[in-house]
Parts: structure tokens; sequence; C-alpha cells
């Protein structure tokens, strides 16, 4: 599946998933992406490189891949 996506400049550390998030809108749904990674988790901050980074595998993950519900969990090695 080829979608579009348009990511929000909202790249945080959420607590309640012990995930890094952002939120994007893909077929006018705004969804909330999870990145559930060991590494990750141990950073502070993020820096755009990373960022883009993370914004290829979100791409990655939608050309095979549904939403389900308004959220997506990608587990990270």
């Amino acid at each position: 599946m080829n979608q579009a996506i348009l990511f929000n400049d909202d790249l945080h550390f959420n607590k309640q998933h012990d995930a890094w998030s952002f939120t994007g809108q893909v077929s006018g749904q705004k969804i909330t992406i999870y990145f559930h990674s060991m590494q990750l988790k141990q950073l502070a901050e993020i820096d755009n490189c990373t960022k883009y980074d993370l914004e290829e595998v979100t791409e990655l993950w939608l050309e095979k891949n549904e939403p389900e519900d308004n959220e997506i969990h990608i587990e990270m090695r």
C-alpha cells in the first residue's frame, strides 16, 4: 500500500507507552506512531537525522501495513 503521510513536528518520549512518538496524518486521519526500541529509549533527545530516519521507517511500514485505529507501534532492534 502506498500511502502519503504528513508528519507533525511533535516528536517526544511518551512515558505511558515507554517509546518515542510523533503524530501524522494518513488519508485525513490523525495517527500516532510509537517507536519501541531499547537504543532509542536511552536517548534524552533525538536529532534531526534520527528523526528523518524514523519518518522513513514509518513510510516503509505503511507500504506493507495498514494502520489499525489511530496508532502504529513499530518494534525496532
